[in-house]
């Protein structure tokens, strides 16, 4: 019999980023935190590696606030190490390797999580790769298969391809048998997406995607158009969809739009949206479930790696905004909090 590990002893505070007002990346500032215990049903995560995404920079901003009851602190995914476990845990244990979806606080030493939203550290990855999973991939599986029902041999159109919503999409899509057509803003990036599975991949800046898409397709459209754009990309979008085609709205970085909706009505067409953050933990576990079940042994068989494009320490944070603002990036921001181990 494996003796259990010992339960570490926990420091009263930890070092947390956050933001006091909203502004420019400038105004993310290491500060010292409060550490609480696990509350029922939570593990404790002395966290290794956090992923930076697009809400965090909005909220950043002061335009999307965390949810009534979390933590101000930026940050929806962690990878590290379980350091305490609350009542009612069975899964996990003190040593144990995760990556999990947080509502917020992922930008700290440590982040309590909710058990049923932490998922098994994928055999093979570090705890950087782990950290860049959980946003993009729970974000995809329900909007790209839940809502949208993609279909093996289906077409979907991804926006923003070299994204980590896209580099996402386009590997998930493709192990399930989708063929792909991806957008990105400069030759490189079109190149990245082909590296990553896409059947096509268009260049936006110096090509029509509708047009590029009746191409690829013979004139079929897109199945299922996965769009992180909005603004004047809804009726674009519309004109890129297959009769009866779904599309999926996952974020608005044009703003809104204004659209006749007599082409949707002709067509026949789905449009759809969601966010994720306000979502209730039993919603995120029926995700996580599915991830695991399915997506999982496609990476530890090394079918799917997430795609990271830089790393940062937890206290450059305002760097790695800056970084994600600039677009230059191709893959996941990721920050780095303490040693792996």
């Amino acid at each position: 019999m494996t003796a259990a590990s010992p339960t570490p002893t926990l420091p009263p505070t930890m070092t947390v980023v956050a933001c006091r007002t909203p502004g420019g990346p400038e105004v993310l500032k290491p500060e010292t935190r409060e550490l609480r215990p696990p509350s029922d049903g939570e593990i404790l995560v002395r966290v290794v590696a956090a992923g930076v995404n697009r809400p965090d920079v909005v909220q950043r901003q002061g335009h999307y606030p965390p949810p009534k009851g979390v933590t101000d602190v930026p940050g929806l995914e962690i990878a590290g190490t379980v350091v305490a476990v609350g009542e009612g845990v069975a899964r996990y244990k003190v040593g144990d390797r995760v990556t999990a979806l947080v509502p917020g606080g992922g930008y700290a030493e440590y982040c309590p999580v909710h058990a049923e939203n932490a998922l098994p550290l994928p055999a093979g990855l570090s705890m950087v790769e782990a950290a860049a999973l959980p946003e993009t991939f729970f974000t995809v599986w329900n909007n790209v298969f839940w809502r949208g029902g993609l279909k093996a041999g289906e077409w979907i159109l991804v926006h923003g391809g070299t994204s980590g919503i896209g580099t996402t999409a386009i590997m998930l899509a493709k192990a399930f048998g989708a063929k792909v057509i991806a957008t990105a803003g400069t030759d490189e990036k079109c190149d990245a997406c082909r590296g990553l599975g896409a059947d096509f991949a268009v260049n936006y800046r110096t090509t029509d995607f509708v047009e590029a898409v009746k191409q690829a397709t013979g004139g079929h459209g897109a199945d299922v158009v996965l769009d992180i754009i909005a603004g004047s990309y809804v009726e674009r979008n519309w004109q890129a969809a297959a009769i009866e085609g779904r599309i999926l709205q996952v974020s608005v970085l044009e703003g809104p739009a204004t659209v006749d909706f007599r082409r949707l009505m002709m067509k026949r067409l789905t449009h759809t949206g969601s966010t994720l953050r306000i979502r209730d933990v039993a919603f995120k576990a029926a995700i996580a479930r599915e991830l695991e079940e399915k997506v999982w042994p496609l990476i530890t068989e090394g079918r799917i790696r997430p795609v990271i494009d830089s790393t940062f320490p937890l206290a450059e944070a305002a760097a790695a905004h800056a970084r994600m603002e600039s677009s230059a990036h191709i893959g996941k921001i990721v920050l780095t909090v303490a040693v792996e181990g």
